[in-house]
């Protein structure tokens, strides 16, 4: 049985790169989130990527951030900032993966609820069937 933390738990390495300011958007954890993009898989991610891949990747994300003329000036220099605080090597690596295992835990879960409602209201519906009057 694998040992599942909580999201609070991990990624505490990406801290440093996730809290950082983004233009007039308060941490690149608020804007991955304003992109509707999960924050410590995607540090993960560019904890993992190239440099320059990462640079590029954070650049692109950083452009398409609405409202934020700041950040849109010179996107590829605030990005080279923010993949410099990144951790490099087997940490992230690791991290990465127990978040995908987290992740894949919730799907199952989600699943699970669906499915015992999908029962109940079969359940409620067969009682209410056979009390109806024909």
């Amino acid at each position: 049985m694998r040992h599942s933390a909580s999201i609070s738990q991990l990624g505490s390495e990406f801290d440093a790169f996730l809290f950082a300011p983004v233009g007039k958007v308060p941490s690149v954890l608020s804007a991955l989130a304003r992109l509707n993009v999960a924050p410590w898989l995607e540090a993960a991610t560019l904890a993992q990527l190239p440099e320059r891949t990462a640079i590029e990747r954070l650049t692109s994300l950083i452009a398409a951030l609405p409202n934020d003329p700041p950040a849109r000036r010179d996107p590829a220099k605030i990005a080279a900032r923010l993949i410099a605080l990144l951790p490099r090597g087997a940490d992230s690596q690791t991290t990465r993966q127990t978040l995908l295992d987290v992740t894949s835990s919730s799907h199952v879960v989600i699943r699970l609820i669906l499915i015992n409602v999908i029962f109940v209201a079969l359940t409620l519906s067969a009682q209410w069937l056979a009390r109806t009057p024909t």
